[in-house]
């Protein structure tokens, strides 16, 4: 049976340094399964390991720590894609074998999704074929990974694996790809994914509501955002952020437009998502900019100048305590919490 479950959640953007806090949690906490639950190709996990720096893309870090790793039934996968990384993973001294599985019912990104989706000029995807996936699974017209047979090594009824585990109490990290502001209820729609990246999501994969645990927000010092959308803010000072962040996708490589971090668009994140935990990275950039301001709205004009790195954190935690007692950490290190 399940014993408890945890969040890892994105409230921004994508990019927030969610594989960084998986990472971390795998090492150092008592789960018996990960879970990828929303997305497919289109993340970039990027994670450090013995010195060595992994980009995981669908398979969850667990894996790593030689826990079982599961790609779960919210998830498109790309079986050409699954392999490359699953190869990866082996020459980078990853044992792969009896640890990775991928839900029966998680559905498969074909050759014909990726030729579509290479098309868009409109949303600015990562042409991984993700969005014509998902619409033809909601049209009833999709792939399952249990009908492909070079998965079935690999494949698991997610239920009888998560509630009629004979091993013991089932304990679960949820590693979210992209993130709140690109979920497809909750985005800036038509500019979203095409998953639910959200706690609710999460749950979409067979786990029950009480089972919850922790719910760890994962967010920037500042806004990053990749696609077509105009956002990266007016002067050199966004130049500098993106230059000293390495603001780069993980997967396409395409430069990452910065911003402010916005406290409103945070604040609704973490009401929706029911989190327990907020972990703001890359502070250490900012630092380095030396600039310590907040954006209240989508509108730039409306921004807080706070003047001092105390004087930023003080405000932001004010805000997020304002109703509940959320912890809040202040992270600056790439490997760990």
């Amino acid at each position: 049976m399940i014993k408890a479950a945890d969040m890892v959640i994105g409230l921004a953007m994508g990019d927030e340094a969610k594989g960084k806090v998986a990472n971390h949690l795998v090492k150092n906490g008592d789960y018996t399964h990960v879970i990828r639950f929303c997305g497919g190709a289109n993340a970039g996990h990027t994670i450090y390991h013995n010195g060595n720096k992994i980009v995981t893309h669908s398979i969850p870090v667990g894996v790593i720590h030689g826990v079982k790793s599961i790609i779960g039934s919210g998830c498109v996968l790309n079986p050409e894609a699954f392999f490359a990384e699953l190869k990866e993973l082996n020459e980078a001294g990853i044992d792969t074998e009896d640890k990775v599985f991928i839900a029966a019912n998680a559905h498969i990104t074909t050759d014909c999704h990726l030729e579509e989706d290479r098309k868009d000029t409109k949303i600015g995807t990562t042409k991984r074929g993700i969005g014509p996936t998902y619409r033809d699974k909601y049209a009833r017209e999709g792939l399952l990974a249990k009908d492909v047979p070079e998965l079935a090594p690999y494949i698991i009824d997610l239920y009888e694996e998560l509630h009629n585990n004979q091993q013991g109490d089932t304990v679960i990290l949820c590693e979210g790809a992209q993130g709140f502001g690109l979920d497809i209820d909750w985005g800036d729609y038509p500019y979203v994914t095409s998953s639910h990246c959200t706690t609710a999501g999460a749950l979409l994969n067979g786990i029950p509501p009480q089972a919850v645990r922790k719910v760890y927000g994962i967010t920037k010092a500042y806004d990053t955002y990749v696609g077509a959308k105009d956002f990266h803010g007016e002067g050199r000072v966004f130049d500098l952020l993106q230059s000293l962040g390495k603001e780069f996708g993980a997967t396409t490589g395409r430069p990452r437009q910065c911003n402010w971090l916005n406290v409103r668009d945070l604040k609704k994140a973490i009401d929706i998502n029911g989190v327990t935990d907020v972990i703001i990275n890359k502070v250490d950039i900012l630092r380095e900019v030396g600039e310590w301001n907040l954006r209240s709205s989508d509108n730039n004009a409306i921004m807080l100048k706070l003047g001092s790195e105390v004087a930023w954190k003080q405000y932001i935690r004010r805000l997020l305590n304002d109703n509940t007692n959320i912890n809040v950490v202040f992270s600056e290190s790439p490997e760990r919490i």
